[in-house]
């Protein structure tokens, strides 16, 4: 398996291109601000066809290039329907000005091509499965993506602004919940071994067990218990 991955824009927000090996097709997580070049460099790079973009929540640090991305290479967009208003309306969606001279950087607007994701759907994309969890708190919408394990790599959880390394997604714009950002964390990333590669959607990679062990966030918390 193949993912390039790549910290873009004035949020550093971590853009993903993930195939079952290079000059094959491949999947776009989260292009956000000033992803685009990032984006083209890597499938040059790599020799990747992009068939679709998914999108782990609807904030314009994730989404700022969807549109540029998707019009260039013809492909649809996914995102959960509970965010979907957030790539019209980003203003709304942080409940504040984004301010004049970053607004002229940005392609506000929905691509030609939107689908929506639902929580146990299965995407099949590229050759790979992505398995899509809503996960609400930080937004409304926020889903993740987890790709099972493989012959050559452990399972990976893509969680978007749900779970970073050391901490969590902030809930404090409209739409967050601290309350369901910890039933999501408890629901979502608990469960899953400690082996699981975890790329969120800011800073470095790491593993929900160093996550279970040191992250003070998780401190305590329980996976919930599965019914019988």
């Amino acid at each position: 398996m193949l993912i390039a991955g790549f910290p873009a824009g004035a949020w550093g927000t971590n853009c993903y291109l993930v195939a079952p090996a290079a000059g094959e097709e491949c999947v776009i997580i989260d292009p956000g601000h000033q992803a685009a070049a990032g984006v083209e460099e890597a499938l040059k790079k790599h020799r990747l066809k992009p068939v679709a973009v998914v999108l782990t929540h609807g904030h314009i640090d994730h989404v700022a290039s969807v549109v540029p991305v998707c019009g260039a290479h013809d492909v649809p967009a996914w995102i959960h329907p509970e965010d979907r208003y957030m790539m019209s309306d980003p203003e709304k969606a942080l409940g504040r000005s984004i301010g004049m001279p970053l607004m002229g950087e940005l392609t506000v607007g929905e691509p030609d091509d939107v689908k929506e994701l639902s929580d146990g759907a299965r995407l099949k994309l590229a050759g790979l499965e992505f398995g899509v969890a809503h996960a609400p708190g930080h937004t409304k919408g926020s889903v993740t993506f987890r790709m099972p394990e493989a012959a050559d790599v452990p399972q990976i959880l893509f969680s978007g602004d749900l779970l970073f390394a050391g901490s969590v997604g902030r809930t404090d714009l409209p739409g967050g919940d601290h309350a369901e950002l910890l039933e999501s964390l408890a629901r979502v990333c608990l469960p899953l071994d400690d082996s699981t590669v975890v790329l969120s959607g800011h800073g470095p990679q790491t593993t929900i067990g160093r996550e279970r062990a040191s992250n003070p966030y998780l401190h305590g918390m329980d996976a919930p218990r599965r019914g019988m």
